[in-house]
């Protein structure tokens, strides 16, 4: 961990030099936080949805349907992450500067007067996977805390000091046929494998 603007902040996994708006296709893995299992159970090889995870389903894709650079190729929610298979296709782009950005930050874009010049910290361009994901977690964390207060749940709302989703997110560039089909497969059959999971933290 680095410290910036006196706090400590996760290293970003993002592959250095690597500009995530470039035209390709990425395997994508999202975290709840603590692995804690709210999204639903998998019985007989076949993942079932709770609440929450009715909610982050529906506003998956409604994230793709806002996002025109983007296309699914293969997705799959499982009960405490969600593996997804995404390509970025070349669209019209205005020319704008690579600003820094706090991983843990809100989605919106920051300005780039306000930050200081080059401190590490994780790059985020406009129709991007870092912008995918964050506004995907911004959307996710305010419909279930909506859903909370409609619905008056004894259950903790998420925020900054209890989130929803780990700060972080796993990525891979696919770069040929032979991996894309593997990682493809992976996503498909992923809750007939779910009891040797590594995400399975269930007893």
């Amino acid at each position: 961990m680095t410290l910036f603007k006196n706090k400590y902040r996760i290293e970003s996994n993002r592959l250095a030099g690597w500009n995530y708006a470039n035209a390709g296709i990425y395997f994508i893995t999202l975290v709840i936080q603590h692995r804690a299992c709210i999204l639903g159970r998998v019985t007989d090889g076949i993942m079932h949805l709770s609440d929450f995870g009715q909610i982050v389903d529906a506003e998956f894709y409604r994230s793709f349907s806002l996002r025109e650079e983007l296309i699914l190729h293969e997705y799959i929610l499982m009960p405490n992450h969600l593996h997804v298979l995404v390509e970025i296709v070349s669209v019209d782009l205005p020319i704008v500067p690579l600003y820094p950005v706090e991983t843990q930050g809100p989605a919106s874009l920051r300005d780039i007067m306000e930050q200081p010049k080059n401190y590490g910290i994780a790059i985020r361009q406009p129709k991007s996977i870092s912008t995918f994901v964050a506004g995907f977690k911004s959307g996710t964390t305010n419909k279930i805390d909506d859903y909370i207060d409609e619905n008056h749940l004894e259950w903790p709302k998420y925020n900054r000091q209890n989130k929803l989703w780990q700060p972080n997110y796993h990525d891979h560039i696919v770069r040929d046929k032979q991996s894309y089909w593997r990682i493809r497969n992976y996503i498909k059959y992923n809750p007939q494998k779910w009891r040797n999971d590594c995400f399975n933290n269930a007893d």
